[in-house]
């Protein structure tokens, strides 16, 4: 029989993040018996939540804005590249103030908690948590996107953002740890599990895998990413908790190496590897060149011998989230950085200025005809009126047409922005309102240009081959706009806004907009050109295996 032993699966090194205290109010250390018990009042949760997801909407990771900078001075980034790494930090900037949120997608609330045995709050601390939440976004500018399902069709919006996903954790100890993330759906609908084997698990099988399974990520959740790859886990559920954690870089202190108990560990060299991999796939940071990712993280864990789990997921370029804990030293916040400005270097804009005015108040066929002088990849800078239209107002229109309504006037004569924005706040003339994933709307558009409607479409991300042959024959267009920069759209470009049909949808409301020098890239043209193709032309296994140096490309490297 072998011995017993065991070793924590997820062995984390020393705490070395910066916080800032927020209050030391309402927490006391008791003697119990042998033991001290630390007693939380319940105000200390709710405010320590609500100062979490304040500071997450606006606040970035200094290191995060540092990879940022990074590319302006990158000699191989290509010029798209720091046109978008430049926007990013002005928009972070702009956030920093704390009026306008980093994105307009504030998300889904996610709060892990990990509760040491001798922590005592005496109520239910979810409840607590979703006050917080609740307090913060009621209180700032920010959108409210969880939809109540009241029967398997029919949804409405809470209008409060809650309920969140709260997972709290049984821990050792008398400190209460805090994960608070801001989710948003485009990065969310990019983490994927997929069901492999055995077979997978060799240095070009793996390789050939996982060329594919990023690339397929595609642009829609606002690149440059932190890419997060989980190869292993007892379970699917746990495989993807664990990419979760991946994403946020709450892993990274894991050992570099396995053992014969099983404990999670990062794989560095294979980080190397893909980090490699993406940099010459060409996509680059939504528009081309050498910064799809700025890193990655690949965790290894035990498995099933009948089975291997693989989760591939991201933390997009609203990279938002913020650690927190409470101990007997008071109530505690991660340091998040309230000088993005400081990442702002000088640098020749010059050739990143250079683009095609496009005036959105000519009629269409003129529009169209001016577009269709530029070839893909030309910057076109939008000024003018704009129809704002995202999922739940394309089903109706649809559900408006196939009962023989015909699509509105306003949707054929203007260009249309898949969006949903966020609160205005006083005094501005819009809320952040950044582009949503292109991609969800794609089974609409040829029904829709077929009858006139959608011929110039603004959005974020990659799309299917039907748009681009519906584009070919109808001759429209599909814009891609900055992923990532909400609250500089709406400061610098979006000059009004008011409801224009369905006011009962909220956010997801048709709308009209006044736009100036919106930026934009033509990624798919009347012709059905696109960009945002990868660069290389190898195959994926050949790619792959000229990305390491081994003797033996049988050799696992692990």
């Amino acid at each position: 029989m072998p011995k017993f032993v065991y070793n924590s699966l997820f062995q984390f090194g020393k705490d070395d993040t910066k916080y800032d205290l927020v209050s030391k109010e309402g927490i006391s250390e008791r003697n119990f018996d042998d033991k001290k018990l630390l007693f939380i009042e319940p105000q200390v949760i709710s405010q320590l939540t609500e100062r979490a997801f304040a500071d997450v909407s606006h606040l970035l990771r200094s290191s995060h804005l540092k990879q940022l900078s990074l590319i302006l001075n990158d000699n191989e980034a290509s010029e798209n590249d720091k046109f978008v790494a430049l926007e990013m930090i002005k928009n972070a900037n702009i956030s920093s103030a704390g009026i306008l949120p980093m994105c307009q997608d504030t998300g889904t609330a996610i709060v892990l908690g990990y509760k040491g045995e001798n922590i005592f709050t005496g109520v239910d601390d979810s409840k607590l948590i979703s006050q917080g939440i609740y307090d913060t976004y009621q209180t700032k500018n920010l959108r409210y996107s969880q939809v109540a399902p009241l029967s398997m069709f029919d949804e409405v919006n809470t209008n409060n953002n809650l309920p969140a996903q709260i997972e709290i954790y049984s821990a050792t100890g008398n400190e209460y740890k805090f994960a608070f993330i801001q989710k948003g759906g485009g990065s969310a609908n990019k983490s994927f599990l997929y069901q492999k084997t055995k077979s997978v698990l060799n240095p070009e099988s793996l390789r050939s895998f996982l060329y594919e399974a990023i690339i397929n990520i595609g642009t829609s959740a606002c690149p440059p990413y932190h890419l997060a790859i989980v190869i292993g886990g007892m379970s699917a559920e746990f495989n993807m908790k664990t990419l979760k954690l991946a994403s946020i870089r709450y892993l990274d202190k894991l050992p570099k190496k396995g053992n014969k108990t099983g404990r999670a560990w990062r794989d560095i060299e294979w980080e190397r590897i893909v980090l490699e991999m993406t940099q010459k796939m060409g996509i680059g940071a939504q528009f081309g060149g050498k910064y799809f990712c700025h890193d990655v993280r690949v965790i290894r864990l035990p498995r099933h011998g009948a089975s291997c789990p693989i989760g591939v997921g991201v933390s997009c370029s609203a990279d938002r989230q913020v650690l927190g804990k409470i101990n007997k030293d008071g109530a505690f916040i991660e340091r998040l950085e309230k000088n993005p400005a400081k990442f702002l270097p000088n640098v020749k804009t010059s050739n990143l200025k250079n683009n095609i005015s496009i005036n959105l108040n000519n009629p269409m066929k003129e529009i169209l005809n001016s577009l269709s002088k530029h070839p893909v990849k030309t910057k076109v800078s939008l000024s003018g009126k704009l129809i704002v239209a995202r999922d739940t107002a394309h089903a109706k229109l649809l559900e408006r047409l196939n009962s023989g309504g015909g699509l509105p006037n306003y949707f054929k004569e203007n260009a249309v922005y898949y969006a949903g924005p966020a609160k205005t706040p006083e005094g501005y003339a819009s809320g952040s309102f950044g582009p949503t994933t292109a991609g969800r709307m794609d089974n609409y558009v040829e029904q829709f240009q077929r009858e006139g409607g959608s011929m110039v479409m603004l959005a974020k991300g990659n799309r299917s081959k039907q748009v681009r042959e519906s584009c070919k024959k109808y001759g429209g267009f599909y814009l891609g706009s900055i992923g990532g920069a909400a609250a500089k759209l709406a400061l610098d470009s979006i000059k009004k806004i008011k409801v224009l049909e369905f006011p009962e949808l909220g956010m997801e409301a048709v709308w009209e907009i006044e736009v100036e020098k919106f930026p934009a890239f033509i990624i798919i043209d009347d012709k059905g050109n696109r960009i945002l193709q990868p660069k290389s032309t190898k195959p994926a296994v050949e790619l792959a295996l000229s990305l390491i140096h081994i003797s033996e490309p049988t050799r696992p490297l692990y």
